[in-house]
């Protein structure tokens, strides 16, 4: 999956564009060689926002790359340029994958990639995208959605979501964390979490949970319940679960489950050891807990994750 191309046209919202640039452009010499080769493919001179944007080679190109990349699309009431639809359509049956970011869903449902898939886009126009597209089975309600050959994702930060997910998937978890700290942003949140969803722990230093997070990410191994967690933080288990709300947009336990999973991916990622372990050391105590929650968070069992990374270049030890 080494070579990105970017599909540009008039009207691509530059955020989403520029995200794709940043990550899949970025200079990562000493941390993962080889990184992707990034084109910027479009009809000609494009204007994105404000700017305007000479790409590198037209349309007929994005058939010879590994992964097309379309950003967000901003004028959704109108329909995408035939060119970039017919482009896309064409990359498509060549057997590139194809990604769509934010309301570039609409582009990849014009092209009829989207048929009888389940898709996302920014919540706004999730119900636009499913009355134009009646075939495409619309969640609104993801951050992402990863179909293979064929992936979306909803707006803005679920956008980085999605591309983090991308590197995980040809590089590895230690590869995308490390770009990840680089741009510093949640290395990793599951495409099925909601797209209302905030920031996993507090941007503020002074936040009453601030030296709680990293205290509990310290102790997976072991059976932490509220009331843990409330004496830690020297607050009643109300006004933790308050806190824990404001902050993370959910409950202290749905919190800790999330960290427990997002653990048992690094290990499933990285070591070879066995499930039973894992599910020991993320604090789960048995495979079958682990089993049970990993496959309702992520979509699949452990070990077909296990084995989906370790063919997606991940050496376990």
């Amino acid at each position: 999956m080494g070579t990105v191309a970017l599909a540009v046209t008039d009207g691509m919202l530059h955020f989403e564009l520029s995200l794709a640039y940043e990550v899949f452009g970025a200079n990562l010499t000493g941390v993962a060689d080889p990184w992707y080769s990034l084109t910027v493919c479009g009809p000609g001179a494009v204007r994105v926002g404000r700017f305007l944007l000479e790409p590198d080679c037209g349309l007929d190109r994005l058939r010879h790359a590994d992964t097309v990349i379309v950003p967000g699309w901003a004028d959704v009431d109108e329909d995408p340029p035939a060119d970039l639809v017919d482009a896309v359509r064409a990359a498509h049956e060549a057997g590139v994958r194809v990604v769509s970011l934010c309301t570039g869903a609409f582009v990849l449902a014009a092209a009829g990639l989207l048929n009888g898939r389940r898709a996302t886009t920014h919540w706004a126009h999730a119900q636009a995208l499913a009355t134009r597209y009646p075939q495409v089975e619309v969640d609104p309600d993801v951050l992402y959605v990863d179909n293979g050959s064929v992936l979306t994702s909803a707006g803005k930060a679920a956008a980085m979501d999605l591309c983090l997910h991308l590197v995980r998937l040809d590089h590895g978890s230690a590869i995308a964390n490390t770009l990840a700290r680089r741009l510093v942003v949640p290395p990793h949140r599951a495409g099925g979490q909601a797209q209302f969803v905030t920031a996993p722990v507090p941007a503020q230093d002074d936040h009453p949970l601030a030296e709680l997070f990293p205290w509990v990410i310290e102790r997976l191994a072991r059976e932490l319940n509220v009331e843990d967690l409330a004496r830690q933080a020297n607050m009643s288990s109300r006004n933790l679960s308050r806190h824990f709300r404001s902050a993370t947009g959910t409950t202290p336990l749905q919190w800790l489950l999330n960290q427990r999973i997002r653990r048992a991916q690094e290990l499933l990622e990285t070591t070879g050891d066995s499930v039973d372990a894992i599910a020991a050391a993320t604090g789960m105590g048995t495979a079958t807990t682990l089993r049970r929650n990993f496959n309702r968070a992520i979509g699949v069992p452990p070990d077909t994750y296990r084995r989906t990374f370790r063919s997606s270049r991940t050496v376990a030890r």
